[in-house]
């Protein structure tokens, strides 16, 4: 493991402690969203949401906003100062009916050097510089500004050694994102496929983890979907057939909802104080659980 690039500058990976792999601090999705349950844009309540996270043990966060999802990178280095914990944030973009228009106007290549600029040179007009790149697809398909974005985000992988976080809607494309970052020669074991437990098919899972990929499982608490108990099994799935060194569990609570601080829950804790308690009731180890929140995403992250 090498360094792991958060916004206060690279750290060694070994040093990045217990992390939360997917959520959102600051978030501020275009005005073609009309569910604005989505923006988090309340310093005081988003940085009140991490010292929580914080005081139940938590050390490291990666905020997946992207650069179409209301990226602000001034107001993560303040919460990274005003906290200590360890921020991770993203470069790239989420899925087309987010996309600014200049990304239908440029080239790959030009889009590809944007994203470079961020890893390597600051994003927003600051030094902090992104810790891994993004790209996504829709659901049950892969829109051709979405191919176009991957494309130009595999190469700026290859040209930055960043790891790499896929967004699949619902769970769907997450093997022909894959098989594209495969075109373009990007090694699989520095990638992520998010999302993966809303498709909560286990033979899925495996399929994706057979390629070296990370497996993400980021809807820990969302009942809307399923109970907790599917992921309990997905999770075991895993472990079971030997890929739990490829598994990173989050919550992606990237709504108002979600969060105590705006008024929601059940909020940054619940994994840290009741879901890794359920994990170990229902016969998960200690062990396996350190893999999952501490060894794993330091190895994915520390590419630097």
């Amino acid at each position: 493991m090498g360094k792991v690039r958060t916004v206060l500058g690279d750290i060694d990976a070994k040093d990045l402690g217990f992390t939360y792999s997917h959520e959102h601090l600051w978030a501020n999705p275009p005005s073609s969203q009309k569910d604005r349950d989505l923006e988090l844009t309340d310093y005081e309540a988003s940085v009140s949401e991490l010292w929580r996270f914080k005081r139940a043990g938590g050390n490291a966060l990666v905020d997946a906003t992207t650069i179409d999802y209301g990226r602000d990178a001034k107001h993560l280095i303040r919460m990274a100062k005003e906290t200590g914990v360890n921020l991770v944030m993203t470069t790239g973009f989420n899925k087309h009916i987010y996309f600014p228009q200049w990304v239908q106007a440029l080239k790959v290549e030009e889009i590809t050097q944007k994203l470079v600029r961020d890893v390597t040179i600051g994003m927003d007009g600051t030094s902090a510089k992104a810790g891994f790149l993004k790209a996504g697809s829709w659901d049950q398909l892969i829109h051709s500004q979405e191919e176009k974005v991957t494309r130009a985000m595999a190469r700026a992988q290859l040209e930055t050694g960043a790891p790499v976080w896929l967004h699949t809607e619902a769970g769907t494309m997450g093997e022909e994102l894959l098989d594209i970052l495969e075109e373009e020669g990007v090694d699989l074991t520095k990638v992520a496929v998010g999302h993966s437990d809303r498709n909560a098919d286990p033979y899925y899972h495996l399929e994706l983890a057979k390629r070296g990929a990370y497996v993400q499982f980021d809807g820990v608490s969302k009942i809307k979907y399923y109970p907790d108990s599917v992921r309990v099994q997905l999770i075991k799935n895993m472990i079971e057939n030997g890929y739990v060194e490829q598994l990173l569990v989050s919550a992606d609570m990237g709504r108002k909802s979600y969060l105590h601080a705006y008024g929601g829950g059940p909020g940054f804790e619940y994994i840290l104080k009741k879901f890794i308690s359920r994990l170990l009731n229902e016969g998960i180890s200690q062990e396996d659980i350190d893999t999952i929140f501490i060894k794993n995403p330091a190895r994915w992250l520390g590419q630097f």
